[in-house]
């Protein structure tokens, strides 16, 4: 009797962590979408809201953490329970950092002051964090589901989110190189590239992370990955 109450006070505590991954889940994707919004339309109330619901994800990722923890000290988890805990904590911490990727180019929006905005950079753009987005969306649609083949197709898709970015970059410095007009907006629309190829970055990390909580070990291929050395060299940062 006391082994079922313990094991399902265990399985309680795990889905209550997999209850807060998804609502930060949920609120990063929307974080994502809401950031692009607000550039595009050039929407400071929207780019303060993102900006300040970064907070919220955080607070979330927090309380994954401390819970987590508790989990660990309470139950004593071994093999593939504490993998449970370890992947819900890891995931946490990868959407965490996607809240602040969002919450980035949030800040964009009000220093962006140019009337320059062709409209071949934002629908580059725009494909681009449609990509990302629907990468997040799935790998956390795997997570909850212990599904590795997803996981696994998103892990492998994350080249196609570095080809964009390289191709997007390569716009930007012609835009740059014909008016040095242009260099200031370009530069803004630059990190923000950046920070949308960083969120697949991410994406990709939660994958990993759903293939050692499934398979009890990392992934052995080496991460596929697109030519961004051009984009490295010479991104705003480096």
């Amino acid at each position: 009797m006391a082994f079922e109450h313990t094991a399902k006070a265990f399985d309680d505590d795990l889905q209550e962590l997999t209850r807060l991954v998804s609502e930060m889940g949920g609120l990063a994707e929307r974080q994502i979408v809401e950031s692009l919004d607000a550039l595009i339309r050039r929407d400071a109330t929207l780019g303060d809201r993102v900006v300040a619901a970064d907070s919220e994800i955080d607070q979330l990722q927090r309380m994954i953490e401390e819970r987590a923890v508790l989990t660990i000290a309470r139950r004593q988890p071994m093999a593939v329970d504490l993998r449970e805990i370890v992947g819900a904590m890891r995931v946490a911490i990868d959407l965490e950092r996607i809240g602040d990727l969002a919450k980035n180019m949030g800040k964009r929006v009000v220093a962006i002051d140019s009337d320059f905005r062709p409209l071949k950079l934002i629908r580059g753009l725009e494909h681009m964090t449609d990509l990302v987005r629907s990468q997040v969306k799935s790998v956390l649609d795997a997570y909850a589901a212990h599904d590795l083949p997803a996981a696994m197709a998103v892990w492998k898709g994350d080249e196609e989110v570095d080809a964009i970015c390289t191709s997007l970059f390569r716009e930007l410095l012609t835009y740059m190189m014909e008016d040095p007009r242009n260099i200031g907006f370009c530069i803004h629309l630059m990190f923000c590239a950046k920070n949308i190829e960083r969120i697949g970055d991410h994406a990709t990390n939660i994958a990993e992370t759903v293939f050692y909580m499934i398979e009890g070990q990392q992934i052995p291929d080496k991460r596929p990955k697109g030519d961004m050395t051009g984009f490295a060299s010479a991104a705003p940062g480096n």
